[in-house]
């Protein structure tokens, strides 16, 4: 199985880029977890923690809001009108 490429951004910059093995992130819809092969898909984001596991085990906490989640293709993309690495 594949890695995820992730990409978060904000209104202003991106705030983090790379490969990873889970993605969790606040939905208006309840709290998901995205690995390889994930099901494409769009969720609007709740305010809270993105939180990345990188492929060395890394673990990358992004705090965002107003924005949305896309899935599709092993690429996860966080757009967020405001975002930001803790």
């Amino acid at each position: 199985m594949s890695d995820l490429q992730v990409t978060v951004v904000s209104a202003t910059a991106e705030v983090w880029s790379g490969e990873a093995e889970m993605v969790v992130a606040r939905t208006t819809e309840g709290e998901i977890g995205i690995l390889a092969g994930h099901e494409p898909m769009l969720g609007v984001l709740s305010a809270g923690e993105v939180r990345i596991t990188t492929k060395s085990g890394e673990k990358v906490t992004a705090s965002a809001e107003d924005g949305f989640l896309s899935v599709d293709n092993n690429q996860v993309t966080i757009v967020a009108g405001q975002a930001e690495i803790q």
